[in-house]
């Protein structure tokens, strides 16, 4: 049997002829086929047996080329169906730049008559004011998981975006148990809730258990409940829905006053894309996959590497 890893010193000759038209003259393979009396069929095998044995290095001179190498590695770590890792741009607004590869992502995943579920953030809502003529030209329908009408509006506010948006007619938080257990079989509730539960994709962000996270700058908690939530274990949630450092959700008398789907419920939606990045994020994006809280991830360079790291210690 020939080993594809040995060559003599006349093949190396020709296979590194083959490789210099290819790659630097760029010549087809047909072309060099024609001018060294090979077959295409031929010529395609050489550079692939130059690469396998080394001869032929193929180096991408871009700023996603390690980017590819993380979300790899990422993929493999969490058993992730698919990983999206942006690069690195100094002082750019973070958000806008994952709002933008999250709508990027779905231009290229939903098709006509499909119905996304989205949670809230500045994230998710950047990415569907993205996303509006697309949503439109489709046919794509949109539905909340949460309640917390307000908090979609500035996603939703375009005309463009659908023809067809659910939004789940209720606070996402209510004073006590009992009132939000009333409300979830209030029957447009009910409706617009199963409606989401049957989305073929899902867009949601990733909180952090800080006191600047969103929902505490919009009022729907206090410090001192997070503060409360950081003592038994939260590191991050998904959803107003928070979790431990393995992605387990938490027994909080707060998700009990919460009207929207929960994140079992969540999880058997196909395809859940969560974007997040952010140094004070790692955690929380660790903990949820690890809790297999999504499916696919959108995230940045810094994140990544921090998140891989983490997992190295």
């Amino acid at each position: 049997m020939t080993d594809d890893f040995a060559y003599e010193p006349h093949e190396e000759e020709l296979l590194s002829r083959v490789a210099w038209y290819y790659y630097h003259d760029g010549m087809t393979q047909s072309d060099i086929g024609s001018r060294l009396n090979l077959s295409r069929i031929k010529v395609s095998r050489m550079l692939e047996r130059g690469r396998r044995m080394g001869l032929i290095h193929i180096h991408i001179n871009s700023s996603y080329g390690g980017c590819f190498t993380l979300e790899n590695e990422l993929q493999e770590l969490y058993g992730l169906k698919e990983v999206r890792v942006i690069p690195a741009e100094g002082e750019a607004d973070s958000t806008v730049r994952l709002a933008e590869a999250s709508s990027q992502y779905l231009m290229n995943k939903l098709q006509k008559s499909d119905l996304l579920a989205v949670g809230w953030g500045a994230t998710v809502m950047g990415a569907l004011q993205r996303l509006a003529q697309t949503l439109s030209h489709r046919d794509v329908s949109l539905v909340s998981l949460t309640g917390g009408v307000a908090a979609y509006i500035e996603g939703v506010s375009s005309g463009r975006t659908s023809k067809h948006v659910h939004l789940i007619p209720a606070p996402l938080l209510v004073s006590n148990e009992s009132l939000a257990e009333s409300l979830k079989t209030e029957r447009h509730i009910v409706d617009v809730m199963s409606m989401a539960k049957t989305a073929n994709y899902a867009l949601v962000g990733i909180g952090s258990v800080a006191n600047q996270a969103t929902l505490v700058t919009s009022g729907y908690a206090t410090q001192s409940q997070f503060e409360a939530f950081r003592r038994q274990g939260a590191v991050g949630d998904i959803i107003a829905y928070f979790y431990d450092e393995e992605g387990q959700v938490l027994d909080l008398p707060f998700h009990q006053t919460l009207v929207g789907l929960d994140l079992d419920a969540l999880r058997h939606i196909p395809q859940v894309v969560a974007a997040a990045s952010g140094e004070d994020k790692v955690d929380a994006i660790r903990a949820a996959a690890k809790g297999k809280h999504f499916n696919v991830l959108i995230t940045d360079e810094p994140t990544a590497q921090a998140i891989i790291k983490g997992e190295k210690k």
